[in-house]
């Protein structure tokens, strides 16, 4: 019969395998989907690129015309958004960007600042929540494959927000897709918006303008916006399973070493037990022979 050691030790093994399945496949689950997030993210590139470009003319045809979304205030209450994750094992990903936000939050009370926190995701919320932070308005359930409707609910809730005065200025926290092995936490100042500068345009055009440019300015920043916030949450998507991909790489090749160790210690305790019954047997041979004799 086997002994206790490696009774246990197989145990561990059987277990360590069990694991290293779930995390083959959930790296797998996760390499499936980065191809598909990379190019969300680059598909949305051209049109806010444009958007900033249509922004910039009619702000220069308009003659520095003013608008809610441009004005800059005294901050009297900051916003802040983070966008983390819904779910975990994706290595540190959620953790950085929470404490580079974190950290924030700590520098504007400190400066005497109260500060508005509007989450992204289950990790950031629990986080938060946990910490004693009082959590203005959290989006679940979105960070998996962000919709445009999604960024709009967003988009929506920092404008009113901002046009209410509860927030004089937003900070955005999300996590920049560079590629597979690079993602680059990243702050961004989403309101008020930053006037374009008519010296970065890349293209100038003369619009003729239906209605006046101040209209069109009034319906384009809202979407401007929008697709900022669709922008951030398509990058932290592709962020999150390129994360999960290595760290769940990183598990299963860690559970493949555990085992090609706990296999090593079984057949030692094997070997012993072998040793052990032949030491037996030859003993008992030997006792029954001197009693034959």
């Amino acid at each position: 019969m086997a002994s206790a050691e490696l009774r246990d030790t197989r145990r561990r093994i059987k277990s360590v395998q069990s694991t290293m399945k779930i995390t083959r496949a959930m790296e797998l689950i996760a390499a499936s989907r980065i191809p598909k997030a990379v190019a969300r993210v680059g598909a949305s590139k051209p049109y806010s690129a444009k958007l900033v470009d249509v922004i910039r003319n009619v702000a220069g045809a308009s003659g520095g015309t003013s608008h809610m979304l441009l004005d800059q205030r005294v901050v009297r209450h900051a916003g802040v958004l983070v966008v983390a994750s819904d779910r975990g094992l994706a290595g540190a990903y959620a953790t950085t960007i929470i404490r580079e936000a974190e950290r924030r939050i700590v520098a504007l009370e400190r400066a005497g600042t109260p500060t508005r926190l509007f989450v992204v995701g289950k990790k950031a919320q629990t986080y938060f929540q946990y910490r004693k932070y009082q959590v203005a308005r959290s989006f679940l359930g979105v960070t998996d494959a962000p919709g445009y409707v999604d960024a709009r609910a967003i988009a929506n809730t920092l404008m009113e927000a901002y046009a209410s005065e509860t927030v004089d200025s937003v900070d955005a926290y999300y996590t920049r897709f560079q590629s597979a092995l690079t993602q680059v936490p990243t702050q961004f100042q989403l309101l008020p918006i930053a006037p374009p500068s008519a010296g970065e345009a890349r293209t100038t055009v003369d619009y003729s303008y239906e209605p006046s440019p101040d209209q069109i300015l009034d319906r384009l920043l809202p979407r401007y916006i929008e697709s900022t916030v669709f922008s951030m949450l398509l990058e932290a998507s592709a962020s999150e399973h390129s994360a999960r991909r290595r760290a769940m790489k990183a598990a299963t090749e860690n559970a493949e070493e555990l085992i090609r160790v706990l296999t090593r210690i079984a057949n030692r305790a094997r070997q012993g037990e072998i040793t052990t019954e032949i030491s037996e047997i030859v003993g008992g041979a030997e006792a029954l022979a001197q009693q034959k004799s």
